[in-house]
């Protein structure tokens, strides 16, 4: 018989959490490591999950599965490191711009490719069906997961893949770009 806990009135069975996060451990990993492209943040981003696990242990009521809660809070997480990624990438850039600035006054030919460019790719985007450029917007201004894409679009996750892949290797071909995304 599993050990049982009274939480506001409720009655909510006790919680192995080492059982919980060993079994879970691969998932929570590949869950982040889809979500996050540096490997160093990733561990960090799992070694925090497993501590604010810990440390709120106290705080889960049954709602859910210990899983889900887990990985709720693993999507938090993620979600302030790049909130966090971006106030300081906001000062970054603004030495950097002030440097791009400075080097570009001095080759104005730089400046008129990039608008040149910029340019392109906009009128290439605007020329996409408007699933496509929804899909756009919702990955790149909203700065969310495919998964999370594939839920507001409902659409399958693999369809958004393949249709950001379609949008790469179109701007690739249109720009005669080496590389993106």
């Amino acid at each position: 018989m599993s050990a049982m806990l009274e939480f506001e009135n409720q009655v909510v069975p006790a919680i192995h959490w080492e059982f919980v996060m060993r079994k879970n451990e691969q998932r929570l990993y590949n869950f982040i490591r889809k979500r996050v492209a540096n490997f160093a943040d990733v561990d960090d981003l799992v070694q925090s999950t497993w501590l604010e696990v810990l440390r709120n242990k106290h705080k889960f009521t049954g709602a859910s599965r210990p899983e889900t809660w887990m990985f709720g809070i693993a999507i938090n997480l993620v979600k302030n490191h790049y909130k966090s990624l971006k106030v300081s990438y906001l000062h970054d850039d603004i030495d950097s711009e002030i440097a791009e600035i400075a080097a570009q006054t001095e080759q104005p030919e730089g400046v008129t490719e990039d608008k040149d460019t910029l340019s392109k790719a906009l009128q290439r985007i605007a020329q996409l069906p408007t699933d496509y450029q929804n899909l756009l917007q919702l990955v790149v201004e909203n700065d969310i997961s495919y998964q999370e894409v594939a839920a507001q679009m409902a659409i399958p996750i693999g369809t958004v893949r393949s249709r950001l892949s379609r949008v790469r290797q179109s701007l690739k071909q249109e720009l005669q770009w080496e590389c993106i995304g």
